[in-house]
C-alpha cells in the first residue's frame, strides 16, 4: 500500500532546499567579489605582518 502524500510538507522541503542553495550561491559570489577587490586594490587590502 502506498503512503498518503503530504503535499504541504514536500513543498516546504523543496522551498527550504532551494533557499539553502540560493544562500550558498550568494555567499560564494560575495566571497569572489571580495577576493577580486583585494587583488585589484592592494591599498585597501589588509596590511601584511611585515608592515607596522
Amino acid at each position: 500500500m502506498a503512503r498518503k502524500p503530504n503535499y504541504q510538507f514536500e513543498r516546504m522541503e523543496r522551498d527550504r532546499q532551494k533557499a539553502i542553495k540560493t544562500a550558498e550561491k550568494a555567499a560564494a559570489k560575495r566571497e569572489q567579489r571580495e577576493r577580486e577587490r583585494g587583488a585589484t586594490n592592494p591599498d585597501e587590502a589588509e596590511p601584511s605582518a611585515d608592515e607596522s
